[in-house]
């Protein structure tokens, strides 16, 4: 069963997300510090995924923002030190929706602590590998 990890670059913090083909679904994992490839490291050796997805930040109208280049270099450099396939994902409204999701769990009661800075990267993270797998699995 293929595995992905996705990631959801920023310079502060790194969202990760992890999901397969056979169930078409993603969790949020954790979020590290930017410059942390250590950490990186140890998510993809732990979970040895077939191929990893970055997402790449864009305008509403597609245009690119003044991250997405720091979000494409981010992307070649995991592919040269994983050796993996790096999928670029449009990242449009991950955000908003990573937000509306952390919001309706404290709101449903199945999220009981306060929303910490790494959960909306995560969850960021997690939108944008579920969109991935809908699309191309």
């Amino acid at each position: 069963m293929p595995l992905f990890l996705a990631f959801d670059y920023g310079e502060k913090r790194i969202g990760v997300a992890v999901g397969d083909d056979l169930t078409r679904s993603a969790r949020a994992l954790a979020a590290v510090a930017g410059n942390d490839w250590p950490s990186l490291d140890k998510l993809v050796s732990e979970w040895r995924p077939s191929a990893l997805i970055v997402g790449l930040p864009l305008h509403e109208d597609g245009s690119e923002q003044r991250t997405t280049a720091a979000a494409r270099a981010f992307a070649t450099q995991l592919g040269a030190r994983t050796r993996l396939p790096v999928h670029l994902a449009d990242e449009r409204y991950s955000s908003r929706a990573a937000d509306d999701l952390l919001r309706d769990a404290r709101a449903s009661g199945r999220m009981t602590r306060r929303v910490r800075k790494g959960d909306r990267d995560a969850q960021a993270a997690r939108v944008i590998l579920q969109q991935w797998l809908e699309q191309n699995v």
